[in-house]
């Protein structure tokens, strides 16, 4: 059985961040979740498959894990490494439909020791997760970390415009019909608004060395 640590949050909070760092110190498996969605998509579109029905019969021979090599991510599709393939256009269109993940990454977190971010983890996915944490950040700190990460990168953004995204964004992912976000009864609340990176990251240690360690 393995130990799973579910990490829910807004858009912007830096789950996936930290997540990763929390895995890394633990030696556990980040799970991608959204490179398990386009791995099943490049098996469907492989596959030609498209109607509901037929996507739910073939999910089930549809084997996808992930494993590191050189400290890189690998998706496995059917024994096959398939990363390269992933970030093709349709590919990414063809994701959303893939939502037969769910018992893959069910099934990958039974087996494993792993990380897991999104935002109905804890929920939906992973209810039964040793540890839940919601991260989250005030809107204007989210949007102040994405101003920051963009102009970087050399590209011209709008403060204000990207506050509003992510208002906007929150708004439709709490109020979406299915899975909406919304922290688990049982998850811990980490507002890293004031917080650095490894503060966060140690935040969410303490939680794991308290409710798995005792």
């Amino acid at each position: 059985m393995g130990i799973n640590i579910a990490i829910d949050g807004p858009a912007g909070a830096g789950k996936s961040t930290i997540a990763k760092k929390v895995a890394k110190e633990l030696s556990f498996i980040y799970v991608d979740t959204g490179a398990m969605y386009r791995a099943m998509a490049l098996y469907l579109l492989e596959k030609g498959i498209s109607g509901d029905e037929k996507i739910s019969e073939a999910c089930h021979d549809a084997d996808i894990s992930i494993r590191y090599e050189n400290g890189e991510q690998q998706v496995i599709l059917n024994g096959k490494n398939v990363t390269a393939f992933l970030r093709k256009e349709e590919v990414g269109n063809m994701a959303s439909v893939s939502s037969a993940n769910l018992k893959l990454q069910r099934n990958l977190a039974a087996e494993n020791n792993v990380v897991m971010d999104g935002r109905d983890i804890g929920t939906t996915i992973l209810p039964n997760a040793e540890v839940k944490i919601f991260l989250t950040a005030s809107a204007k700190t989210r949007a102040s970390r994405r101003y920051l990460e963009l102009t970087e990168k050399g590209e011209a953004c709008d403060m204000d415009e990207i506050l509003k995204d992510i208002v906007d964004r929150d708004e439709r992912d709490m109020n979406r019909a299915v899975s909406p976000l919304k922290k688990a009864e049982d998850a811990v609340l980490v507002d890293s608004s004031e917080m650095g990176i490894d503060e966060v990251v140690e935040s969410i240690l303490s939680v794991y060395r308290k409710r798995v360690n005792g």
